[in-house]
């Protein structure tokens, strides 16, 4: 079974915030989780406010455990808001229905993991895990 590995998550993070301050974007927090919404890796940049690291971990989750990106959740969340809220509830509120959340998928389009971000908008969140996903060697599905 595919996976992402440890070194893959740093090298998605390394890339992500990299991407991120070549953009300009404000201070970020990255977390890779696995394909069972696991943590693999996560950082913290310098003047991050300590609960983006949870609303990146929320969107990360979210995208991986419904194997939907953030931008499908946030779509989703427009036409069925019922639906979004209810697998809230069941995740135990830990689902963030907005872009950012990213998930990664391997060269065979197998779902391994998902990368969230947090610290700018949504839309450059999501650039941003793009990046890293990217520089891994992996599919990402924004």
């Amino acid at each position: 079974m595919a996976e992402i590995t440890l070194r893959k998550a740093k090298t998605i993070i390394k890339a992500a915030l990299a991407e991120a301050k070549t953009r300009g974007f404000n201070p970020l927090a990255v977390v890779v989780l696995d394909a069972g919404g696991h943590l693999k890796a996560a950082e913290r940049e310098d003047a991050t406010s300590a609960g983006r690291a949870a609303v990146a971990e929320a969107k990360a989750y979210g995208a991986v455990m419904l194997g939907m990106s953030g931008s499908a959740l946030r779509d989703r969340a427009e036409i069925a808001p019922q639906f979004v809220s209810a697998a809230n509830g069941v995740f135990g509120g830990k689902l963030v229905p907005v872009p950012g959340g990213v998930l990664v998928r391997d060269s065979k389009g197998a779902l391994i993991g998902a990368v969230g971000v947090s610290g700018d908008t949504s839309d450059n969140d999501a650039i941003a895990a793009m990046a890293g996903i990217t520089a891994a060697g992996l599919v990402g599905e924004v």
